[in-house]
């Protein structure tokens, strides 16, 4: 089976009839020619080997990935799916996103929102980005959300999703045993999706496991304060939800 020869060198922004979606990280591997530059028809060898020649994330998080990202392709036994398809509300693509406009606020909720991302970054008080700074980003997105969009709503694995996001751009980004993450890094990569190896970023020495993955989303979760709890319990009642959900 071919697979895309990508390269942290070879970056381009998409071109014509190139298709981009909601998730930078995997935006920014189809930028560098990791995934298909044209953003479609991604089979699981595929994404397996784009995750673990750009990032060394482990075999078990591109499954789980390919697999939820699969349920976005409406065809029927879908093998694949796209960047196109990532755009199907409440699964990768959710409300309260660190980086793109809610689905209800706007016509366009998968491009890169300057507006939404100064939210996220103004949360970010240090050159590093801490485990409690991450979550008062995913939760101050939540509480602007609430505010703005009557139809806010997130499915418990678009939840998880979120808090996922956090845990991705800590690791890719950062020290595994500090827990921190260079802001330039994560900057660089938001906004312009890429690999900011300009930066003397490179792919990280130890795999990214699954375990770093859920303990890391775990440590998000246990940062998160409701210091405005009316705004968690309306949230919830509109969802039906449980609290492990945020």
């Amino acid at each position: 089976m071919h697979m895309p020869s990508g390269s942290l060198a070879s970056w381009h922004p998409a071109g014509p009839g190139e298709s981009r979606g909601p998730c930078p990280m995997l935006n920014t591997l189809a930028n560098h020619g990791f995934l298909p530059r044209e953003g479609r028809n991604f089979t699981l060898p595929v994404v397996k080997h784009a995750l673990a020649t750009s990032l060394n994330i482990s075999a078990d998080i591109s499954e789980l990935l390919y697999n939820f990202a699969l349920t976005t392709n409406p065809g029927p036994n879908a093998m694949t799916w796209g960047l196109d398809t990532l755009g199907n509300h409440n699964v990768l693509e959710h409300d309260a996103s660190l980086s793109r406009s809610d689905k209800f606020l706007t016509d366009d909720a998968v491009s890169f929102n300057a507006t939404v991302y100064n939210q996220t970054r103004a949360y970010w008080t240090g050159d590093l980005i801490s485990i409690q700074m991450a979550a008062n980003a995913r939760l101050g997105r939540m509480i602007d959300s609430v505010k703005y969009n009557p139809r806010f709503a997130l499915s418990e694995l678009a939840a998880a999703f979120s808090a996922g996001e956090g845990a991705g751009y800590m690791l890719v980004f950062g020290n595994k045993t500090e827990k921190t993450a260079r802001r330039d890094l994560v900057d660089c990569f938001f906004v312009s999706e890429r690999l900011p190896t300009e930066l003397d970023w490179t792919t990280p020495n130890e795999v990214i496991s699954l375990a770093d993955l859920f303990g890391f989303s775990d440590d998000i979760y246990a940062a998160t304060s409701y210091d405005t709890l009316e705004t968690k319990a309306a949230v919830m009642r509109r969802n039906g939800m449980a609290g492990r959900v945020f």
